[in-house]
Protein backbone atom coordinates (compact mmCIF):
# COMPACT_ATOMS: atom_id res chain seq x y z
CA UNK A 1 0.00 0.00 0.00
CA UNK A 2 1.31 3.46 -0.78
CA UNK A 3 1.70 6.10 1.91
CA UNK A 4 -1.21 8.24 0.69
CA UNK A 5 -3.66 5.35 0.85
CA UNK A 6 -2.32 4.45 4.28
CA UNK A 7 -2.80 7.94 5.73
CA UNK A 8 -6.25 8.33 4.18
CA UNK A 9 -7.71 6.43 7.15
CA UNK A 10 -8.23 8.57 10.31
CA UNK A 11 -7.13 5.89 12.80
CA UNK A 12 -3.82 5.44 10.99
CA UNK A 13 -3.26 9.21 10.92
CA UNK A 14 -3.95 9.33 14.65
CA UNK A 15 -1.44 6.50 15.25
CA UNK A 16 1.18 8.46 13.29
CA UNK A 17 0.42 11.59 15.31
CA UNK A 18 0.81 9.62 18.55
CA UNK A 19 4.14 8.20 17.45
CA UNK A 20 5.37 11.58 16.22
CA UNK A 21 4.56 13.26 19.52
CA UNK A 22 5.50 10.47 21.95
CA UNK A 23 8.25 8.63 20.11
CA UNK A 24 8.47 4.86 20.20
CA UNK A 25 5.38 3.02 21.54
CA UNK A 26 4.43 -0.61 21.92
CA UNK A 27 1.52 -2.08 20.02
CA UNK A 28 -0.31 -2.67 23.29
CA UNK A 29 0.05 0.97 24.39
CA UNK A 30 -1.19 2.11 20.99
CA UNK A 31 -4.15 -0.26 21.02
CA UNK A 32 -5.29 0.94 24.45
CA UNK A 33 -5.76 4.45 23.06
CA UNK A 34 -8.50 3.38 20.63
CA UNK A 35 -12.04 2.07 21.08
CA UNK A 36 -11.43 -0.76 18.59
CA UNK A 37 -10.02 -4.24 19.05
CA UNK A 38 -6.33 -5.00 19.34
CA UNK A 39 -6.44 -7.05 16.10
CA UNK A 40 -7.89 -4.02 14.29
CA UNK A 41 -5.01 -1.84 15.54
CA UNK A 42 -2.55 -4.56 14.54
CA UNK A 43 -3.97 -4.42 11.03
CA UNK A 44 -3.58 -0.62 10.95
CA UNK A 45 0.02 -0.97 12.14
CA UNK A 46 0.69 -3.58 9.47
CA UNK A 47 -0.57 -1.19 6.78
CA UNK A 48 1.59 1.63 8.16
CA UNK A 49 4.61 -0.73 8.08
CA UNK A 50 3.87 -1.82 4.51
CA UNK A 51 3.65 1.84 3.48
CA UNK A 52 7.00 2.36 5.26
CA UNK A 53 5.51 5.10 7.43
CA UNK A 54 6.53 3.30 10.62
CA UNK A 55 9.35 1.01 11.63
CA UNK A 56 8.82 -1.91 13.99
CA UNK A 57 11.32 -3.50 16.35
CA UNK A 58 10.73 -6.73 18.25
CA UNK A 59 11.97 -6.83 21.84
CA UNK A 60 11.13 -10.10 23.54
CA UNK A 61 7.32 -10.27 23.37
CA UNK A 62 6.86 -6.58 22.52
CA UNK A 63 6.58 -4.93 19.15
CA UNK A 64 7.76 -1.34 19.31
CA UNK A 65 6.74 1.16 16.66
CA UNK A 66 8.21 4.51 15.66
CA UNK A 67 7.78 6.92 12.77
CA UNK A 68 10.05 6.27 9.79
CA UNK A 69 11.72 9.66 9.28
CA UNK A 70 12.82 8.93 5.70
CA UNK A 71 9.27 8.31 4.51
CA UNK A 72 7.93 11.26 6.46
CA UNK A 73 10.56 13.46 4.79
CA UNK A 74 9.43 12.15 1.40
CA UNK A 75 5.83 13.03 2.30
CA UNK A 76 6.91 16.48 3.47
CA UNK A 77 8.81 17.11 0.21
CA UNK A 78 5.76 16.12 -1.82
CA UNK A 79 3.51 18.42 0.23
CA UNK A 80 5.97 21.30 -0.21
CA UNK A 81 6.11 20.67 -3.97
CA UNK A 82 2.31 20.73 -4.17
CA UNK A 83 2.19 23.91 -2.08
CA UNK A 84 4.55 25.63 -4.52
CA UNK A 85 2.51 24.50 -7.52
CA UNK A 86 -0.74 25.77 -6.03
CA UNK A 87 0.81 29.02 -4.82
CA UNK A 88 1.97 29.70 -8.37
CA UNK A 89 -1.50 29.00 -9.72
CA UNK A 90 -3.13 31.28 -7.15
CA UNK A 91 -0.61 34.02 -7.94
CA UNK A 92 -1.49 33.76 -11.64
CA UNK A 93 -5.22 33.73 -10.85
CA UNK A 94 -4.82 36.83 -8.70
CA UNK A 95 -3.01 38.53 -11.59
CA UNK A 96 -5.78 37.62 -14.04
CA UNK A 97 -8.49 38.82 -11.67
CA UNK A 98 -6.63 42.02 -10.88
CA UNK A 99 -5.41 42.99 -14.37
CA UNK A 100 -7.50 40.85 -16.67
CA UNK A 101 -4.41 39.31 -18.31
Amino acid sequence: MDMFTAIAEPTRRHILEMLASRGQLSASVISHKFPVSQPAISQHLKILREAKLVDMEKRAQQRLYRVNPRTMLELERWAEYMKKLWSGRFDRLEEVLKYGK
